[in-house]
């Protein structure tokens, strides 16, 4: 297949850097709300000069209109900021078995190791049919690929959404220099092969089309390379290379937006909730099952049971952001998190004391207010890739704060050093790492965050990007 439109470099991913909504008040007209993140800095990175384009999916109606509108070709770019940005309309059912039957409720499930197998998995004749949409999603990326690369383009595809995207594309252009990055963890072989042993081996295949297979930390590869060793057999296959790239902080980003007045007018309401002269304990998240909101809820608890002494000193300001709701388990995660949070109060609070100050709207300004004014971060996943948020607080903290850190967080791998480190499961474990941050000094509390920081902003997006973009030109030389 040859290229028609030549782009030199190419980042693939489901979600794609502006979405559009239709508004009906206007007349059917299209608005269009641009995102952020380590692939919109990294492509903002290679300069205007070069001929990029982002493949993404149609994730809504507004979507949807957008791509009939630009006849299928690229979106406007004064809708992208000046990216050059492919959307493919993909059926809306074939997406919905794609990105939620398998992508959010197989392969997350998978990775992050939070089946209750007693009941699950079920690999019945329903997840083939899922399975099957999963396949054709893939294959439209590899087609829209195919169709925009120039010869011995670079290709960055991104996901769990897209794992099986890479060899598609690989047979058809075997020219093309293609990478793969997991943003997940990976799950290790016993656990991996919780899957079908076909389905098990085409992930992997799939993942091993590329020239180079990335993933956040070491212990991530490791994790790919045994399974391909367990599934597929000994020995990773001589046209694939496997590396790694851990995504840091936006240093310079995070801290001018943390200084708008926006961000201050959220911080003077904080503290008026918070009240004068108490510590916090600040935790931002997604109501996402492996952030274990529910666990740092209780091990908040059972700091309050063990330490009277706190009463009144500290307020646990947690934001916790409603995520795939449409998923019947996480809408039932979410309403737990906020059960708990209320029973915390009922149980603890005064009338000049609300223990937890839990906030469910999305509110990036209110975040990093919230960051600013972090004595202690709780960062406590069951499993996650990276975890900017252990990165980005210490970053942002005005005076300084500690770390209390999951040690199955990628993050782990570069701020364990510098961090109170739980085990996850443990509550008892978790609630005595805040009384331990909470009772630092306050100049040890500074001195770890300087070097928390120092460590979080050591691979910003842009680099992170370029580094990945090196290591593809470095193998084809």
């Amino acid at each position: 297949m040859a290229s028609t439109h030549g782009a030199e470099v190419l980042v693939a991913s489901n979600r794609g850097p502006v979405s559009y909504t239709v508004d009906d008040d206007s007349g059917g007209a299209l608005r269009a709300r641009r995102g952020g993140g380590g692939l919109v800095s990294g492509l903002s990175a290679i300069g205007p000069d070069t001929n990029a384009v982002w493949v993404c999916a149609a994730l809504g109606d507004g979507d949807r209109e957008a791509v009939r509108r630009a006849d299928g070709g690229l979106l406007p770019t004064e809708d992208t900021g000046g990216q050059r940005v492919r959307m493919l309309d993909i059926d809306a059912e074939v997406h919905a078995d794609a990105y939620n039957g398998i992508a959010n409720s197989v392969l997350w499930f998978v990775h992050h190791m939070l089946y209750q197998t007693p009941l699950e998995p079920v690999f019945d004749a329903g997840f083939r049919r899922q399975w099957a949409a999963y396949e054709a999603y893939n294959r439209a990326f590899a087609e829209a690929l195919a169709e925009e690369a120039t010869e011995g383009a670079a290709v960055l595809i991104q996901d769990y959404h897209l794992a099986l995207a890479p060899r598609m594309l690989r047979r058809l252009r075997p020219d093309l220099r293609i990478g793969h990055f997991s943003h997940t963890p990976w799950a290790p072989p016993d656990y991996f092969r919780l899957l079908p042993d076909d389905i098990a081996a085409e992930l992997l295949s799939g993942i091993l089309g590329a020239d180079r297979a990335a993933f956040l930390t070491q212990r991530w590869a490791d994790a790919f390379k045994d399974c391909c060793h367990a599934v597929l057999g000994p020995g990773i296959p001589s046209g694939t290379r496997i590396g790694v790239h851990g995504l840091g902080a936006d240093g310079d980003f995070l801290r001018k937006r943390a200084h708008e007045p926006d961000v201050d007018e959220r911080m003077a309401a904080l503290r008026q909730e918070i009240g004068e002269g108490r510590r916090t304990i600040v935790r931002v998240d997604r109501t996402e099952l492996s952030k274990n909101i529910v666990r740092g809820l209780l091990a908040y608890r059972q700091l309050l049971d063990d330490h009277p002494e706190w009463h009144e000193k500290v307020v646990h300001v947690a934001f916790a952001y409603p995520s795939r709701q449409d998923l019947a388990v996480y809408r039932e995660y979410t309403a737990e998190v906020q059960r708990v949070a209320e029973e915390i109060n009922a149980r603890y609070g005064t009338p000049g004391w609300t223990p937890v100050e839990l906030h469910v709207k999305d509110d990036f300004a209110r975040s990093l207010a919230a960051y600013r004014l972090a004595d202690v971060a709780l960062v406590n996943p069951i499993r996650d890739g990276m975890n900017l948020v252990a990165k980005e607080i210490p970053l942002l903290s005005d005076e300084g704060c500690a770390l209390v850190l999951s040690r199955e967080a990628g993050a782990y791998e570069e701020l364990g050093a510098d961090a109170i480190v739980v085990n996850p499961y443990d509550v008892t474990g978790t609630a005595d790492a805040l009384h331990e941050a909470l009772s630092l000094p306050r100049e040890e509390r500074a001195e770890r965050s300087k070097r928390l920081a120092a460590a979080a902003t050591a691979l910003p997006p842009a680099r992170w990007f370029l580094d990945q973009l090196h290591a593809l030109d470095d193998q084809s030389s």
